[in-house]
């Protein structure tokens, strides 16, 4: 079973950061790529970032220069963050933790559809 606590959410001011981070209850060699993905009221889901298990990344377009995205590991423990710089009241959402499969190759752009499960996301707010 795949459960994630993600933590670090909150409220900020534009042009202040925030880190989120999600902590996957697998065995670290059960993982494979894991993602960001967030939803403002109205609109669609989508990917910000993602990273495989090797560490290689891929940023959304609309954060680049402004996110980005990292992963610790060890034996027993597998922890996932996204810092966010310079954030934009546009950037006010729901965030997601979300993995692949553990089979699936991070692809470059993702296919933001590979990734099937989902943390219960935490809230973001940045104020004008």
């Amino acid at each position: 079973q795949v459960r994630f606590v993600e933590s670090g959410g909150g409220s900020v001011q534009a042009g202040g950061s925030l880190t989120l981070s999600c902590e996957d209850s697998r065995s670290p060699d059960n993982i494979g790529p894991m993602a960001w993905f967030r939803q403002s009221p109205g609109k669609e889901r989508e990917g910000v970032a993602a990273i495989d298990i090797d560490g290689s990344t891929s940023i959304a377009n609309s954060v680049r220069g402004r996110f980005s995205i990292s992963h610790a590991k060890t034996n027993t423990k597998y922890t996932m963050s996204l810092l966010m710089n310079n954030l934009k009241p546009e950037d006010t959402a729901m965030y997601y933790c979300a993995a692949a499969p553990r089979w699936v190759i991070l692809a470059h752009p993702p296919k933001w559809n590979t990734f099937e499960y989902w943390g219960q996301g935490i809230p973001v707010t940045v104020s004008a």
